[in-house]
């Protein structure tokens, strides 16, 4: 095998790290300068801006730069080559060809694409691996056979670097693909910005991860548009969120949210759980009108006419008539409920005005009104200060927040009619993810009145014009020296800057990444969003999301067969029919990459035996490894886990899959593993439940009592191998559970 190939692939990855060397002194030296410019008072403001370059532009790519940069190289026929990395780096020279290729650039699609029947041109392709700075390996493919010339680097095996890959210890985190995409992949990657792409796919066939690539791309092909808008990424749990976190960041792209649905609420935190009953009832489509319908009974008309004193004029009488009349007129104007309170005010006090003019400048002997215009426009201004007329308004029409509302509407379930209203039930508690769907829906029946923020903010800009008047006079005072007998030439502040100019100019300017923006605003329309696990969402969550992303632009990542949400919906077509009808675009990932046959074969076997017609996602490899199961004694189970558990350190990481009950148990014996809502994945052994599985993947995985698993969630909790599957029951076995070894 020849040295001088990588002595050379050596001699560029060192020239390729001393270029990013000198980006970082350039970057850093502006920062510098940045420092000084504004001087010490302005540090913070500083430090600030600097986070956020570190997440766009120059400082991405360095940082991203530092792991694997170059992976892959191009020889074309005609002569030219290309390095391919995670990021594009460019020359100091900008006429002359980049140092490394972006892989999300149309240079670099042969890289993935290009076959021995189909070269696109290029007579080699080079796999580079690498450790930090240094070239470990060389892998050549050759394209064009009739080319005599040979590196001794040349693979028998095409697909020798991605199995190499797939057999690597993992280590707690998703890694990137971009090494080892492939070909029906790369199309899913690179598909248009518009519309809803539904990528589908078994377990282990790479949907989430082609997705996260697929954000990528857009970010690249879209920088204007999506760094302004940003990109959701919506998981089912916090452990995945963790899990597939450093991916975006490894490619350089940091200008996305990673959120899941409890999380998309601003101001509120889900931690609280339903039982799956609740949170179907609390995810059907119906709760939006039932939950319209509950807010309409909060806008009432008294009984009997509602009495209110008038200082000097004796009681006025709000009665039915009035109230409905006025509610009338507040409905018609179709703003949200907060919003419209206004116009229900404004009628009450006009009618209640009409009524005291009535009173007081009736002609007793028939004639018109005595009192003029005027008279009943002060009249009017009275009877709206005050505080009878608001107490009578708040009791009819009263301004409530979404979070009032939804906790009143679950103290009391109005509207359900069908036997459920007792299954949501619920005085105080912590919200629940279910919850929030509920609460975005009642955010846009209530609407947000925000003229007192309006008007405090208005306020504010005030004082600070009336500061730079106060500064613009001061200069204008003090003491300027001229020459005798001549007009002053020199220029005063106050000759080329008005104070509200002045005052806008220092206002304090909105600093944040758009996606920290976007966390906060419940009103954001992003430019992309990603939902994983999309068959487990509920109707209501969907009402949510559509929201955040009028646009439509949307890549819907998940597996009707792996849906376990009682409130999921599971099929696409009833999950997007109500929003963009059939103008959607479906594509199928049918490669297992995660999953060894031998393992894939038990899982699907056991699938199969509930639904005939499932077809499993075929496995690319095969580890010799058949996965077995163990039968112990009940007192005994906790130690057995924590026995083979231990066993199993050795071939990488370890996640014992159990159900919630066993986890105090389980813990007992394995005080060290990682556990809870978002348990730490770097560990060498993590405890969890099925439906925190979902979308993970491990050396190793113990599924412990399989016989209190649902289908769906046994179907996860068993592709969650990279290499060894255990089963340890106290029980029987399910039936469907076949060819399992017998490790008894």
């Amino acid at each position: 095998m020849s040295t001088e190939e990588i002595r050379q692939e050596q001699q560029f990855i060192t020239g390729l790290y001393t270029r990013l060397d000198q980006l970082r002194e350039q970057a850093e030296e502006s920062v510098r300068g940045a420092l000084v410019q504004v001087g010490s008072g302005f540090q913070a403001r500083v430090e600030r801006d600097v986070q956020v370059a570190e997440q766009s532009g120059l400082l991405r790519a360095i940082h991203a730069g530092e792991n694997g940069l170059c992976f892959g190289r191009l020889d074309f026929r005609d002569g030219r080559t290309y390095h391919i990395g995670r990021i594009g780096i460019r020359q100091d020279d900008p006429s002359r060809t980049p140092m490394v290729i972006d892989w999300r650039a149309d240079m670099a699609r042969p890289f993935y694409l290009a076959t021995g029947h189909s070269p696109m041109g290029l007579r080699r392709r080079r796999h580079l691996t690498t450790e930090g700075r240094t070239v470990t390996a060389l892998h050549d493919e050759l394209m064009d056979l009739s080319d005599p010339t040979r590196t001794g680097h040349e693979g028998a095996d095409a697909d020798e670097v991605l199995l190499a890959t797939l057999d690597a210890a993992r280590t707690g985190r998703m890694h990137d693909i971009v090494r080892t995409i492939q070909a029906e992949q790369d199309r899913i990657i690179r598909a248009p910005h518009q519309g809803v792409m539904v990528v589908e796919g078994g377990p282990g066939t790479g949907k989430t991860v082609v997705a996260l690539h697929r954000a990528a791309y857009l970010l690249y092909e879209h920088r204007e548009l999506l760094a302004r808008r940003a990109v959701l990424i919506v998981g089912p749990n916090p452990a995945f969120l963790g899990y597939i976190g450093d991916v975006l960041p490894s490619l350089g792209e940091t200008g996305v949210l990673l959120a899941t649905i409890g999380e998309l609420f601003p101001g509120v935190r889900a931690t609280g759980t339903d039982s799956p009953a609740a949170a179907e009832v609390k995810g059907r489509a119906a709760m939006a009108g039932v939950l319209a319908k509950a807010l309409r009974d909060r806008q009432t008309v008294p009984e009997r006419a509602t009495e209110i004193d008038h200082d000097g004029y004796g009681t006025l009488q709000l009665d039915r008539a009035m109230a409905e009349d006025a509610r009338l007129r507040a409905r018609e104007c179709g703003l949200p409920h907060n919003l419209a309170r206004p116009v229900f005010a404004f009628h009450v006090i006009d009618a209640l005005t009409a009524q005291l003019a009535e009173r007081i400048g009736a002609d007793p002997f028939g004639g018109p009104n005595l009192l003029g215009p005027g008279d009943i426009a002060q009249m009017g201004k009275e009877i709206a200060t005050s505080r009878e007329v608001h107490a009578a308004v708040d009791e009819l029409w009263p301004q409530v927040t979404p979070q009032e509302f939804v906790a009143d509407f679950l103290a009391d379930p109005v509207h359900l009619d069908d036997g459920s209203a007792g299954l949501i039930r619920r005085q105080g508690g912590a919200w629940s993810e279910a919850d929030v769907p509920l609460l975005d829906e009642a955010a846009e029946l209530l609407g947000e009145d925000d003229s007192a923020a309006r008007a405090a903010a208005e306020a504010e800009r005030q004082e600070r014009i009336a500061y730079a008047q106060g500064v613009l006079e001061l200069s204008a005072g003090s003491e300027t020296y001229e020459f005798e007998d001549e007009e002053s030439e020199v220029l005063a502040a106050h000759d080329v800057i008005d104070a509200e100019r002045m005052a806008d100019r220092h206002e304090e300017a909105d600093r944040r990444s758009a996606a920290e923006r976007a966390a906060a605003d419940r009103t954001w329309a992003f430019g992309h969003i990603v939902v994983d696990e999309a068959q487990e969402l509920s109707a209501m969550a969907w009402r949510l999301l559509m929201r955040r992303i009028p646009t439509r632009s949307m890549t819907l990542v998940g597996d009707p067969a792996q849906t376990a949400e009682t409130a999921g919906l599971g099929s696409w077509e009833r999950i997007l029919e109500p929003y963009v009808g059939d103008r959607w675009e479906h594509v199928r990932l049918g490669v297992n990459y995660r999953t060894p046959a031998e393992i894939m074969e038990v899982a699907a076997g056991f699938l199969r035996a509930h639904d005939p017609s499932f077809v499993p996602p075929g496995s690319v490899r095969s580890t010799g490894v058949r996965p077995w199961a163990l039968r112990v004694a009940a007192d005994g189970l906790a130690v057995a886990v924590a026995r083979e558990a231990a066993a199993a350190r050795d071939g990488g990481r370890v996640a014992v899959v159990a159900p919630a009950a066993l986890h105090a148990s389980l813990l007992a014996e394995l005080p060290d593993a990682g556990h809870g809502p978002a348990p730490d994945l770097t560990r060498d052994v993590v405890l969890l439940d099925a439906r925190q599985a979902k979308g993970l993947e491990f050396d190793t995985v113990l599924v412990v009592e399989p016989a209190e698993y649902g289908v769906s969630d046994l179907y996860v909790a068993l592709t969650r191998a990279t290499q060894r599957l255990g089963v340890l029951h106290t029980g029987e076995l399910p039936g469907a559970l076949g060819g399992l070894a017998d490790a008894g």
